[in-house]
């Protein structure tokens, strides 16, 4: 466990930019992606706001019909087989491997492996489904089931790149890439490969969002600037989002090897059941508790060793409690105030991506030297008290940093970053 895992490469596509430099500026100013949106136009639903994905445009089922940013270029015989979110994750994908200073032929030498995570596509899949259906299954997509399925994104990319080493997908719900970026670094520390990339994507559309409405998840509030409002008394629920997140992450000596910058290194990560929900967090935020000890534990640094905290927080009422306590819990109860925000305030709630896109911001924060607020926190829920929750960015240099992801069945996933 002595061989060190840097962060050399990022990519984004997201509702704050599409790029690193876009991302940070909107991150630091407090500059948010929601929006409200057609796909909610129907009048006899009450959530009105998303935080869609901007110069994209895949709402078709038909590949033919996308649209993406014209510095990329998507062979068709790659897109036949994507999934709408496959065309975010292609084009962060190649934006991480630039960010990195690698090229195609870098990935085929059985040491790269790929990790992504994604819930499939749910409009893909109902699309095929129903053509299916409507000829009796005597014809159908050849590539419905690649296209659809929770494994598109490795099937696809591992494929598209020549990708040798170890390919597998992750699905544990919102803890998903952050399952699939805790599986990587254990895959370099053990020296079974020397370079992982991670992929998070997730589509933004009826399919795939408004099935939350009937769990009562998402926000009714119709304004944009306060309807994702993490650990604020008046929360209501989570804004939806999409896109893609990439990280690239190396071995040390390796990275030494090739000139590569680094933005962050990760230095350990936990994980822990709530043992207590389908789909709520426990009221106690026990497993959230247990990742973030065992994390800690696994990076060798005590609470009053972190600065900075990126909370799971996505804007609902029971989660947000939850995590507050677990919060209290770890770093009040000790004495220690780190700074705590949740940046799903600014980016909606991207579901399995989130971890991964949450990662990077941490990457991000930890290489430029601050740490983002709370800009939509009014007042803060009394489960809160204790907490540091600044509202506006600092311009503060953080050393060390928690990453906090949460999933439906109490899947919690924690990791610790530090400047490289």
């Amino acid at each position: 466990m002595s061989r060190s895992v840097l962060i050399t490469g990022l990519g984004f596509v997201t509702s704050i930019g599409n790029d690193a430099a876009t991302v940070s500026a909107n991150l630091r100013e407090g500059r948010h992606g929601m929006a409200v949106h057609p796909l909610c136009d129907n009048p006899n639903i009450a959530v009105k706001v998303v935080a869609p994905v901007r110069d994209f445009a895949v709402d078709s089922p038909s590949w033919r019909d996308w649209t993406w940013p014209e510095r990329y270029e998507l062979p068709r015989e790659t897109l036949r087989s994507l999934a709408p979110h496959g065309v975010y994750a292609f084009c962060a994908f190649e934006q991480a491997l630039a960010d990195a200073g690698l090229i195609r032929a870098d990935l085929g030498d059985g040491a790269t492996g790929l990790f992504c995570a994604s819930a499939g596509s749910a409009l893909m899949l109902h699309h095929n489904l129903a053509q299916a259906h409507a000829n009796q299954f005597e014809r159908g997509n050849p590539m419905g089931v690649v296209s659809s399925i929770a494994g598109t994104l490795n099937f696809n990319l591992a494929a598209h790149y020549g990708i040798t080493g170890a390919v597998a997908g992750f699905v544990s719900a919102c803890a998903s890439s952050s399952h699939a970026v805790g599986y990587a670094v254990d895959e370099i520390r053990l020296g079974r490969q020397e370079r992982m990339i991670i992929v998070g994507a997730e589509e933004l559309n009826a399919d795939t969002l408004l099935p939350f409405a009937p769990m009562r998840a998402l926000s009714v509030n119709p304004d944009p600037a306060s309807a994702s409002r993490p650990f604020d008394s008046a929360r209501d629920g989570f804004v939806g989002t999409g896109g893609s997140v990439v990280l690239i992450l190396e071995e040390a000596s390796l990275a030494r090897r090739r000139g590569a910058a680094a933005y962050a290194e990760i230095v350990g990560w936990g994980q822990a059941s709530d043992g207590h929900s389908v789909a709520t967090s426990h009221p106690d935020g026990a497993g959230l508790r247990n990742a973030m000890q065992r994390a800690l534990r696994d990076a060798g640094v005590s609470p009053a060793q972190i600065d900075y905290v990126n909370a799971h927080a996505t804007s609902t009422p029971i989660g947000d409690r939850a995590e507050a306590v677990a919060l209290r819990s770890v770093f009040t109860e000790a004495g220690a105030r780190p700074v705590v925000s949740s940046t799903k305030g600014l980016t909606g709630h991207g579901l399995s991506m989130a971890g991964a896109m949450e990662a990077a911001f941490c990457a991000l924060a930890l290489r430029e030297g601050w740490m983002p607020g709370n800009p939509h926190l009014v007042h803060a829920d009394n489960s809160c008290d204790g907490l540091n929750l600044p509202r506006e960015t600092l311009s503060v240099a953080p050393s060390l940093v928690l990453n906090n992801s949460s999933g439906f069945g109490g899947s919690n996933v924690c990791h610790v970053l530090r400047r490289a």
